[in-house]
């Protein structure tokens, strides 16, 4: 199984973090011409570099059959593939810090970054929807989703999380899942939870470990959409887990 290729989209901007000292790649689709004018929901995928063309793709065409309403399509990517300089995911989107990645645990500072710096500048030059943000992400892109989603005051309330990397540092996604619940009952939120059916065991294990915990300790006003693809793995689910995704969260 391969990564997809780097899309080949041009960049709109370069945005620079003061919260995390880097450079982050932004990929840009908007409505068509003769969509209604007026402000769009937003999709912030992560990973913009790999999984920019997909979700771009799935908005249209869903856009297109009048299943979703016209939707900014933004990615943020580092310019630079996976494990080569410049691509900064293992600290990013991650909320804990483990021996595997040695500067890992820095989702905080990016998600200081995506509310505070990113959504700001994307607010300046695009017409967006402030209320319904929605936050993409796939495998560790997904962790990050999951950890911007459950705080005390989530910025994104739609969620998207293909393959999500819930083993991360002993799943300690579970534990912040867990406290949150624990100070309080309510959240008002939708997360959308795909995967392929030929994933790794570990991966659908940790995933029904997931649903299990929303399920037995339920937030009051979060609602879970759960899908499984049959067929598809770590890779060639994306297309489908975007395009599923996006269809239950922007209703």
């Amino acid at each position: 199984m391969r990564p997809p290729p780097i899309t080949r989209a041009k960049p709109a901007f370069v945005s620079h973090s003061g919260e995390t000292g880097s450079d982050y790649t932004i990929y840009v689709d908007g409505p068509g011409p003769s969509a209604t004018p007026g402000p769009c929901p937003a999709v912030l995928v992560m990973d913009g570099d790999y999984l920019f063309d997909a979700a771009a793709k799935a908005a249209r065409t869903l856009g297109e059959a009048g299943r979703i309403p016209p939707a900014y399509v933004i990615g943020v990517g580092y310019g630079a593939g996976f494990g080569k300089p410049g691509n900064f995911r293992g600290r990013d989107y991650t909320p804990t810090a483990s021996p595997e990645e040695p500067a890992s645990g820095g989702a905080g500072r990016f998600l200081d970054y995506l509310e505070g710096t990113l959504w700001p500048e994307l607010s300046r030059r695009y017409p967006l929807r402030q209320a319904g943000r929605v936050i993409a992400g796939h495998s560790l892109g997904s962790l990050l989703v999951l950890h911007a989603l459950f705080q005390a005051k989530p910025f994104f309330d739609l969620a998207l999380a293909s393959a999500p990397s819930i083993w991360w540092d002993n799943r300690s996604i579970l534990g912040l899942v867990s406290k949150l619940r624990g100070r309080r009952s309510s959240l008002e939120a939708r997360l959308y939870l795909g995967a392929g059916e030929d994933e790794s065991p570990s991966m659908t294990g940790d995933l029904r470990l997931l649903e299990r915990q929303l399920k037995a300790r339920p937030f009051k006003g979060l609602r879970v959409i759960s899908e499984v693809f049959p067929g598809r793995d770590h890779y060639d689910v994306v297309p489908f887990t975007m395009t599923a995704g996006l269809a239950s969260l922007l209703v």
